[in-house]
């Protein structure tokens, strides 16, 4: 059993990375978190916040992990306006002390460190679809802090030959994913209408942008793939190459729905910065391990309004 350790395992992106690997079989599955959570099928899991550098060596140390997938952090871009430092402390400084704690306790895993496409910021059209050459330009604070935190992976690859391998997702989602992201958003609303629990509207921010988005379960099968000790040093986009108006999206998932669904423009949910169209290439990946998307995107928008009105019957039961 090849003994895997998975932070930010409790997590949206961490869950569907376990039940990945637990369907691959053949790991021995430790998972970390900052606080307590319920528990995850197919492996233990573990308190430990990476901001604790000496709990981080010690549980290192203890369970010894062949591979690591590092997920953990903080995500949600309207928080990180609100607190860039501690945003930067928690994408930054945790991998610091993750790498850090794998030197002081003398082992040498394969990590896969989870960086994010929003790093390469605003690009001309001429730069769509976005390679992973793409110059760094982050125009957020949360940008801003996993840029620091791939750069700081390559910087310890370079200094230490440490085995690690970025990777750069672009937008994932699917169910299981907080409704402060904007898919899960939009179905969590539309299914509290359905519930008859609120007016028959559905509040949005700019619907104009265009995005490459990615059902989570195709992401961390590429995850899985990229956790090779011979990608050491490598970067890898994670992207379907398609670009998808949020408007439509929307009508996507209303258009699941029998109820007549009013739209309507919430200031708030609008960001301070917006970049006009995102879209990847991750023809690399492709080349080098054959992975591709599968999982089309209507199929990932039913599957969260579904899961969003199963949550909702759960609480209204």
């Amino acid at each position: 059993m090849t003994r895997v350790l998975i932070t930010g395992a409790s997590g949206f992106v961490g869950r569907h990375l376990v039940a990945q690997l637990v369907h691959a079989g053949g790991f021995d599955i430790v998972g970390l978190s900052s606080q307590k959570r319920s528990p995850i099928e197919g492996g233990r899991l573990l308190v430990c916040d990476l901001r604790d550098a000496d709990l981080t060596r010690r549980t290192l140390e203890h369970y010894q992990p062949e591979i690591i997938y590092h997920l953990a952090g903080q995500s949600h871009i309207p928080r990180a306006f609100a607190a860039p430092a501690e945003t930067l402390v928690a994408n930054a400084v945790g991998q610091i002390n993750l790498l850090e704690g794998c030197r002081s306790a003398g082992i040498d895993p394969v990590i896969v460190s989870v960086s994010s496409a929003e790093i390469y910021g605003a690009v001309s059209p001429s730069q769509i679809p976005i390679n992973e050459q793409q110059p760094l330009n982050p125009n957020n604070p949360y940008a801003s802090s996993k840029a620091a935190q791939d750069l700081y992976a390559g910087q310890y690859f370079a200094s230490y030959g440490m085995k690690i391998v970025r990777v750069r997702p672009f937008n994932h989602v699917g169910p299981g994913q907080t409704d402060r992201f904007v898919v899960s958003s939009f179905a969590r609303q539309i299914a509290e209408v359905e519930a008859g629990l609120a007016d028959p509207v559905v509040l949005v921010g700019n619907l104009d942008p265009i995005r490459d988005f990615l059902d989570v379960r195709d992401v961390v099968r590429a995850y899985q793939l990229v956790a090779e000790e011979s990608f050491a040093g490598q970067v890898f986009n994670i992207s379907s190459g398609v670009g998808v108006r949020i408007q439509d999206v929307l009508d996507m998932l209303i258009a699941e729905s029998t109820h007549d669904i009013e739209v309507r423009v919430d200031p708030e949910r609008v960001r301070p910065v917006e970049v006009p169209e995102f879209r990847g290439d991750s023809s690399r990946l492709t080349e080098l391990t054959g992975w591709q998307s599968e999982i089309p995107l209507a199929q990932t928008l039913r599957e969260v309004l579904d899961y969003w009105r199963d949550q909702i019957n759960r609480t209204d039961t």
